[in-house]
């Protein structure tokens, strides 16, 4: 005869994580930890870039977002919920709507609460004029209560019509890490 187990593992406040009800099956409960706050916004349409200068990226179309905590109406970012403190993993991207020319620089930059704290880079380099770009970057923040994330881009091109794209290139999306 073989022995069941039917057993449920609980948070010491009482919620249950793991359930089994002994055929083997295993049940997360709603008490198990998951990666949320999560968020993804996007841009709908072209943006005009000023050249040499930080420029706020309008993300003004929300893709999921589990706490309603990205603001894509007014200010274009994401707020850490109250008790939702922690490290949380940030990405972001966009990409051109005309070809630039070799040399041209381009960042992509995450701010916390209104100053630069992340920057990606990316040179062109390349035999000639005319080359498609597209950049994305990653960062692990370390993030309390009330901290805002927005998200810039910045070019030193001195082409006088830079844009970025308005379509799923342009993004910035993130979610808090388990156990970190």
């Amino acid at each position: 005869m073989s022995n069941i187990l039917v057993n449920t593992i609980k948070d010491t406040g009482n919620n249950t994580l793991l359930s089994s009800d002994g055929s083997g099956s295993v049940t997360l409960g709603s008490g198990f930890p998951t990666n949320t706050p999560a968020f993804k916004a996007k841009a709908s349409s072209n943006q005009d870039i000023t050249e040499s200068a930080n420029n706020k990226i309008v993300l003004d179309t929300e893709v999921f977002d589990t706490d309603n905590a990205f603001d894509n109406t007014t200010n274009y970012r994401f707020t850490v919920p109250s008790g939702k403190a922690g490290k949380y993993v940030l990405c972001a991207g966009c990409g051109n709507t005309q070809e630039l020319d070799d040399g041209s620089r381009f960042n992509l930059k995450f701010y916390k609460n209104g100053s630069e704290i992340f920057d990606g880079y990316t040179l062109l380099r390349g035999s000639g004029a005319n080359q498609d770009w597209s950049i994305t970057t990653t960062a692990i923040l370390d993030l309390s209560a009330g901290d805002y994330i927005e998200l810039y881009f910045y070019t030193n091109n001195a082409d006088t019509n830079v844009q970025i794209k308005g379509d799923a290139r342009t993004f910035m999306s993130g979610y808090k890490l388990i156990g970190a």
